[in-house]
């Protein structure tokens, strides 16, 4: 009976897992298919009013499908699944989507070298998160939630199911709208291609770079770390090594130097505004973490070596690493 159960559990495991997988695919379709019957049966003397004002408002008409399928229908799977995992599998997604979107869309004007320099960054960035996501969840559909999204839960307790609408699904869509603008001004101007565009993609390739690098050194640490708990051998309380010597949070460096980068085309294409979206993601991610070094200070395990890594290492830019005496004395 005992050796029954985990095989039991592998099982159902694996069905879920093929669950959670079969409704991530399926998922977007409400969105993909709506866009592609638009495309086909779009044009300039159509009597259709729906099809009319799809076509001449590609960013709302983005924002309006994002709503419904996303926030909607993705918050509805959620409460039937108790669990808010699909919408952090989705930001790897969806500026991909919204990238095809505005480059397919009747109205778009670009240049076509621009465009295309664009989607192969976009897809890369997106790729490379992908891997990062899957890496750290074991090749898992929804094995999890975030955690973020776990202690909101456990903060608004009987609310949360309604509270989690606005706190997840409609903040992400001004959050995301916001930061792929870039994205469609790339496809509303046609300029042409010059250096800065090339200084905008040596900063998005650099941000993805670190991210990955950053991701692959974390995954490495925690899977030893793991190893050797399964084998009653001591390992170090914290990452200090490789980039993580040079920056307590390097991973999200990269990721903040890919929406500056993606930023940097809006304001070649003189939208600097849209800048305002990195903007806004940087002072999030330096809320986050704030959140993350809080957590590791309340580890009693790593309390200790995390303040004084802390006290040696930079926040986020990599950077030197500073003597712990000299910190000392200055304080």
């Amino acid at each position: 009976m005992t050796a029954m159960a985990p095989f039991s559990s592998s099982i159902s495991n694996r069905r879920q897992n093929l669950r959670n997988a079969a409704v991530a695919v399926l998922a977007p379709l409400p969105s993909v298919l709506f866009y592609l019957s638009f495309l086909r049966n779009y044009s300039e003397d159509s009597a259709s009013p729906l099809w009319n004002w799809c076509g001449r408002h590609p960013f709302l008409l983005a924002n309006v499908l994002f709503f419904f399928n996303v926030n909607v229908l993705f918050w509805i799977v959620a409460l039937i699944q108790s669990s808010h995992w699909m919408i952090g599998l989705y930001w790897m997604m969806i500026p991909v989507m919204l990238v095809h979107s505005f480059a397919s869309h009747p109205l778009a004007e670009f240049n076509a070298w621009r465009s295309r320099l664009v989607i192969i960054l976009t897809w890369i960035w997106s790729v490379r998160l992908g891997h990062s996501y899957f890496r750290r969840e074991k090749w898992q559909w929804g094995a999890q939630e975030d955690w973020r999204f776990s202690d909101m839960r456990r903060q608004y307790g009987s609310n949360w199911w309604w509270i989690s609408f606005f706190a997840i699904y409609l903040s992400q869509q001004a959050f995301l709208m916001g930061i792929c603008s870039p994205l469609y001004a790339v496809h509303s101007e046609d300029k042409q291609l010059n250096r800065w565009d090339l200084v905008a993609a040596m900063v998005c390739l650099t941000g993805i770079s670190i991210a990955y690098f950053a991701d692959t050194q974390l995954h490495n640490y925690v899977t030893r770390t793991e190893k050797m708990k399964h084998l009653g051998q001591a390992s170090a309380p914290i990452l200090d090594e490789g980039l993580w010597r040079h920056s307590r949070h390097p991973n999200y460096f990269g990721e903040q130097l890919w929406w500056w980068g993606l930023a940097m085309f809006a304001w070649n294409l003189d939208c600097g505004w849209m800048s305002i979206g990195a903007l806004v993601n940087t002072l999030c991610l330096s809320y986050v973490t704030v959140l993350v070094e809080e957590r590791m200070l309340k580890k009693e395990n790593r309390a200790e070596a995390y303040k004084k890594y802390q006290r040696t290492t930079s926040m986020c830019v990599p950077w030197f690493k500073s003597s712990l005496v000299e910190k000392e004395k200055k304080t």
